[in-house]
């Protein structure tokens, strides 16, 4: 696959949003968006509050946003949202649905990484099991009844120090269990539409792909 090689905080400004690609600085004085909450660019500046937009223009953005923030490729996001429209029910949701069983996302949701970017470099260095095997594939769709676990190598790394003080303020989604002591998640279900917490609109995604 493609690495997006994009600075990470250029892509937060450039659909105007935070995307927390940077995990804890996003929430910090130093994130680009609350120090240049403009577009990059020379004329970005000048930008500020300024930024308008066709209705090709929004739904693209929308869809750019959907795209950077759970890190696939455009193929691999076209070829998620083509899943989707298969799927019974309404396709904005769905597409939702099949981003958050992502293995990376799930293991971003529950804190054991601070970022969807990180918890893809961990799951390709083989630090987690799936079902008691290692894996390496962050896409891997994950359903209900399967257990995520750090491998016995990877629990002793300083990443997962203090684990129970790191997920304190972070809200665990109610379709999965997480063990902090065991550092074990547990999908407990499939994520229903009223579990996800989105900034997504997907309704403009849909039209995007319509056109």
């Amino acid at each position: 696959m493609g690495r997006n090689l994009e600075p990470k905080c250029k892509q937060c400004r450039r659909v105007g949003e935070k995307l927390m690609l940077k995990g804890d600085r996003c929430n910090s004085p130093k994130c680009a968006m609350v120090k240049r909450s403009y577009i990059p660019g020379f004329h970005g500046p000048k930008s500020r509050g300024m930024i308008r937009r066709s209705d090709f223009g929004t739904q693209l953005n929308e869809k750019q946003k959907a795209r950077k923030q759970y890190g696939l490729s455009e193929k691999q996001f076209r070829i998620t949202f083509d899943k989707a429209s298969k799927k019974v029910g309404q396709t904005g949701e769905s597409l939702l649905q099949l981003l958050e069983q992502r293995l990376d996302n799930v293991i971003y949701r529950v804190g054991l990484a601070s970022s969807r970017n990180q918890a893809r470099q961990m799951v390709a260095h083989r630090i987690f099991s799936l079902n008691g095997r290692r894996v390496s594939i962050p896409s891997i769709k994950v359903k209900e009844g399967d257990v995520i676990k750090v491998a016995k190598k990877g629990a002793s790394d300083k990443l997962f120090k203090d684990i129970e003080e790191k997920i304190k303020n972070i809200e665990i989604p109610g379709w999965i269990s997480f063990n902090a002591k065991e550092l074990e998640a547990k999908i407990v279900s499939e994520p229903k539409a009223a579990q996800i917490k989105s900034n997504i609109n997907t309704q403009m995604i849909v039209e995007f792909y319509s056109k």
